[in-house]
């Protein structure tokens, strides 16, 4: 059988300082730009094989087995699709040139590479894809499908994280955690904070000091 490949748009402008990146690398019941659908289900064998024989999916670099750059510390299927979470290692060379890629926008895709075990065609034309081998996950520089979206983790503490999702109020050094958290500086991280809470509270300043704070966050 022939390995294939298949890829997703994401939005990687951003990698946290560990490279720790997350999100979907397949979505279910979508059609590509090469006419295949992948179904729902379709990874349940391979990760279950991957499992018992103690194996990990690879993260490679535009799917050159001489490149790995990372590991995939998490990969499982759920509603949506194939979920992924891993880091991007910068003790590798190819790792710290990823990092560096992705954080000027030149490289916004994954793509998976798998052999297919069972598919068929609809009447319409697509191959639906119901049983595949996944051998690994790549970044790479075109993507086929675009309607995924894979979002840098990052480095926010998790009860800055807590407070957001309850919808209480930052004081201003959780604030400067947060904006670090996806990428500033401290010293860009310090000032978006004293800027965007100068006014917290305040009606009559409130738009003015949401335009400050985004003018803040781009240095």
């Amino acid at each position: 059988m022939t390995l294939e490949t298949k890829e997703l748009a994401v939005d990687l402008k951003t990698v946290s300082e560990n490279g720790a990146i997350e999100g979907y690398a397949s979505l279910f019941g979508e059609v590509d730009g090469g006419g295949d659908m992948v179904a729902s289900g379709a990874y349940k064998a391979s990760l279950v094989k991957l499992a018992s024989d103690e194996r990990k999916v690879k993260m490679l670099w535009q799917h050159d087995p001489g490149h790995p750059i990372g590991v995939w510390e998490e990969v499982r299927e759920d509603d949506r699709g194939l979920w992924v979470k891993g880091r991007i290692l910068n003790e590798v060379t190819k790792g710290r040139e990823a990092i560096a890629l992705i954080k000027a926008g030149s490289v916004d895709g994954l793509s998976i590479g798998y052999r297919t075990i069972k598919a068929h065609k609809e009447d319409n034309g697509v191959r639906v894809l119901t049983e595949l081998d996944l051998w690994e996950v790549s970044l790479v520089t075109f993507p086929m499908l675009t309607s995924a979206r894979v979002s840098a983790k990052t480095d926010v503490p998790e009860e800055v994280l807590n407070k957001l999702k309850a919808g209480d109020r930052l004081t201003e050094r959780e604030f400067g955690k947060l904006v670090k958290g996806v990428g500033l500086s401290n010293s860009q991280a310090e000032r978006a904070a004293r800027i965007h809470l100068k006014g917290q509270g305040d009606p009559a300043v409130a738009e003015t000091e949401a335009v400050a704070f985004f003018t803040a966050l781009n240095g």
